[in-house]
């Protein structure tokens, strides 16, 4: 078969679930993407390999069918927590994906590669992936690596991400609420409108697992109130602009010209946080250019396996972020 019919995977595992597809490895035809809400489960040795084979086996299995196809010849799995929590996948994966597809060639990513990768290509750049939390990633796609900032969690970093900006939400509302300085009487009306009782708050928050998705829920409020004009929450978005560009800066790959694509759920709330990043771009970030993400991280593990397919994949290999197997 020629290398144009050649097929690979692209798997994109996170918090909500995991996304599966299939793509020639040209790029000249894709599948639609077949998803699991079933997250992989993480346990005390990090993420669980069987746990997400059990999910991705039978979608790759139905994509593969759907176009025809019985063996693939790379595959690039992009996962949350790859460069932390992965040692379980990087021991199982392998095996596993030659023994039920064929794949010959594998990338172990962390989705913050994966990310990068559908929002830029495969060329140098910055990337910033922001949702829940937020980390900066940027590579002048040479032996100088990965530059890696941010992305430590909601309690030790994400500053600027959803989490962040959630929470500096409703210590405005709980100021208002309070009678303290720097409260906000919008914040406080809408946190009250979600959550109930403002003293009932801590109760509600800190038992649960999920914490920062509960804290990142509320940065759509904060968004809304800023864009109805409300000083502290204009506040908080300019703050988290700020620090949003610097990790950016931080991870520039040289002084030249750079292109910096913004991806991820946060930036979706549009203008009252893009205005500020705008804003701000040319005095923390001088020279480069914000571009809009071309894809998401689904895309991006598509566009990696097939340039590690072709033996034509620019990006650095990584023994955390990206580790190839072939």
């Amino acid at each position: 078969m020629p290398e144009t019919a050649d097929w690979v995977l692209g798997i994109d595992s996170g918090g909500s679930g995991v996304r599966v597809a299939v793509a020639r490895s040209d790029g000249t035809e894709a599948s639609e993407p077949a998803v699991s809400a079933r997250p992989a489960v993480v346990g005390e040795h990090g993420i669980d390999a069987a746990s997400m084979l059990d999910r991705v086996l039978p979608l790759a299995d139905g994509l593969l069918r759907t176009v025809g196809a019985g063996t693939l010849a790379a595959a690039c799995v992009g996962a949350a927590g790859m460069a932390s929590l992965g040692a379980d996948l990087r021991a199982v994966l392998p095996g596993a994906l030659a023994d039920a597809f064929g794949v010959r060639s594998l990338a172990l990513a962390g989705d913050a590669v994966t990310a990068y990768a559908g929002a830029l290509g495969l060329r140098p750049g910055v990337v910033v992936a922001a949702g829940t939390g937020m980390i900066a990633l940027g590579t002048a796609a040479d032996d100088r690596g990965w530059l890696r900032a941010d992305g430590w969690g909601h309690l030790l970093g994400d500053a600027g991400g959803g989490a962040w900006i959630g929470r500096a939400g409703l210590d405005a509302a709980l100021r208002a609420y309070d009678g303290r300085a720097g409260g906000s009487a919008a914040l406080r009306a809408r946190a009250e409108d979600r959550f109930g009782p403002l003293d009932t708050l801590p109760a509600q928050l800190y038992p649960r697992p999920d914490r920062p998705a509960v804290l990142a829920s509320f940065a759509p409020e904060v968004a809304a109130c800023a864009a109805r004009r409300d000083e502290v929450a204009i506040g908080i978005l300019r703050a988290a602009a700020e620090h949003i560009l610097e990790a950016a800066a931080a991870v520039r790959p040289g002084p030249g010209p750079v292109d910096v694509a913004l991806t991820g759920g946060l930036f979706k709330m549009g203008e009252p946080l893009l205005g500020p990043v705008r804003e701000r771009a040319e005095r923390l970030l001088p020279g480069a250019r914000l571009v809009p993400a071309a894809g998401d991280p689904l895309d991006g593990a598509l566009l990696i396996a097939g340039a590690l397919r072709r033996d034509a994949l620019p990006l650095p290999a990584d023994p955390a972020l990206l580790r190839l197997v072939r």
